[in-house]
């Protein structure tokens, strides 16, 4: 029997979570039977444009989605669920915020991605305990001033938005570590540029054999590959052309290509041309397979924060190895007018030899066309999210961590955006510690 038969036949009686995706559109009354366990809602994927009035009466929901639905406009009702931590209402046809849908006191993790959205209320910067804070896809001109208040604010997406420029307050938040800005009036020409560059060779389709798919995300799918007469093994990532949570493929691609080459960089090697469907892609070095992921990408739990396995521990020695290797990618970047936007573990491959290689350029951007001290501002709350990145290599070490390493952390950290170290200096820090 399926969900929704179950739930009106009263057999979900003490559930904590309901998935119903089925073409719903209306919301069903039976949900508020189990309004003493209810926590998580997922409501995505149907034909929804209302929530009832008195959604409140689910007083222990805690997550709510309702992604990829009708709704023109946040419904106010949700306001009413003061336990709410996570709300998702990507793709819908939101173009309203009233003030009333973000009275949420308890709001970690707003997702908006991919709607019509012009305006947000002040009503958002009473949201003092958001974290993660998703906007891409919309035609935001402006942040309302009162976010600025929002202190514990780390993850921000407002690319493929209509931002002539960014807010000034925006770069002294004490806590934000991963913003996304590609895909805005301000950051196009630099795009353009990036794309219309003969930085990387062109590779014609046919040149290539495709093999097995290695991954897929938002943004694309990636593919072991041959290319050439001799076979030359490399991996082809494949774009999309949907906005995805971090903004438009296209800026994906161009601050590929904008990266240029670094050893320990996933950097594009050379760009596709004469795919059949006129779809978008790049080669790529083909990482050797003792590579693996350093992290899984954070939970509804964690919000911000990478989720690790339960046994993952390394030497201080690998420790400082990829660190290294990630300053000197980041280094590498910044040089180049490159942000990455998404410096987390999950995107590093590392080996206990070989060190770390940083890859995933969905959320990077370019400081063309911003001043000096914006651009220098940018580069140190990427800093901060190098900080979290030492924190948990620290946490994890089987042996005593060097000091030198537990106090870079702790200047990554500091809540005084301009007091925090570069790239350069935390490099020449780490190759210190690493010399014989």
């Amino acid at each position: 029997m399926d969900t929704l038969a179950e739930l009106r036949a009263g057999r979900l009686a003490g559930a904590r979570r309901i998935d119903l995706s089925c073409g719903l559109t209306e919301f069903p009354r039976e949900i508020f039977d189990l309004a003493d366990s209810l926590e998580t809602l997922n409501l995505s994927g149907n034909a929804l444009d209302a929530l009832p009035g008195d959604l409140g009466r689910l007083h222990r929901l805690r997550v709510l989605f309702c992604s990829d639905n009708r709704f023109a406009q946040l419904p106010e009702s949700i306001g009413q669920c003061q336990a709410l931590e996570m709300v998702g209402f990507k793709a819908n046809r939101i173009r309203t915020v009233p003030a009333a849908a973000l009275q949420l006191p308890a709001l970690r993790w707003l997702i908006l991605t991919d709607n019509q959205i012009e305006t947000l209320p002040e009503a958002l910067g009473q949201c003092a305990a958001m974290q993660k804070l998703m906007l891409a896809g919309n035609r935001l001109r402006a942040l309302p001033e009162s976010l600025a208040a929002c202190s514990r604010l780390e993850l921000l997406r407002i690319s493929a938005n209509d931002f002539e420029a960014l807010p000034a307050w925006l770069l002294a938040l004490p806590r934000l570590s991963w913003l996304a800005g590609a895909g805005n009036p301000f950051d196009m020409r630099a795009e353009q540029a990036a794309i219309a560059a003969q930085s990387v060779p062109r590779v014609d389709w046919r040149e290539l054999k495709l093999g097995p798919k290695l991954g897929e995300g938002a943004s694309g799918a990636i593919h072991q590959a041959a290319l050439g007469p001799a076979s030359r093994p490399v991996a082809v990532k494949l774009f999309k052309g949907a906005v995805t949570s971090d903004g438009w493929p296209h800026s994906e691609m161009a601050a590929s290509i904008a990266a240029g080459a670094h050893p320990t960089l996933i950097a594009a090697q050379g760009r596709i041309d004469g795919h059949p469907d006129g779809t978008q892609g790049l080669v790529m070095a083909l990482v050797d397979p003792s590579f693996r992921t350093l992290a899984g990408p954070p939970s509804l739990a964690s919000c911000t924060r990478d989720v690790y396995a339960d046994d993952a521990q390394w030497t201080s020695g690998v420790a400082l190895r990829i660190a290294r290797d990630i300053a000197s990618a980041m280094q590498h970047l910044h040089a180049r007018g490159v942000l990455h936007g998404d410096l987390y573990a999950h995107n590093i491959l590392w080996n206990a030899q070989g060190g770390g290689l940083l890859g995933d350029f969905g959320a990077a951007w370019m400081t063309g066309a911003l001043d000096a001290p914006q651009a220098q501002a940018l580069q140190r709350l990427e800093m901060r999210a190098f900080g979290c990145l030492l924190e948990e290599l620290l946490e994890r070490c089987s042996d005593a961590p060097p000091q030198a390493m537990v106090a870079l952390k702790d200047r990554c950290l500091q809540a005084d955006v301009s007091a925090r170290p570069s790239f350069a200096e935390a490099l020449a820090l780490l190759q210190g510690e690493l010399s014989p």
